[in-house]
């Protein structure tokens, strides 16, 4: 099984909705260094939005609860 690991913020509303969803991801909270913040812009094409979830080779940006 792929890893999932989910980029964010750890009081944004759709990060929380998004590891609720994935109990298994490792979260990484890009308020926590530079570095996480410039491997999720790396992720996300330099876009600032935010959960940034990472499964394999498949990279989405936001959660809306349905994916």
């Amino acid at each position: 099984m792929t890893q999932i690991v989910i980029y964010g913020k750890p009081t944004c509303p759709h990060t929380k909705r998004a590891l609720e969803a994935y109990p298994q991801a490792e979260f990484v909270d890009v308020l926590v260094s530079d570095d996480n913040m410039n491997k999720m812009l790396a992720l996300s094409d330099g876009r600032r939005r935010i959960p940034v979830i990472v499964d394999g080779d498949a990279i989405s940006l936001g959660f809306n609860g349905g994916s």
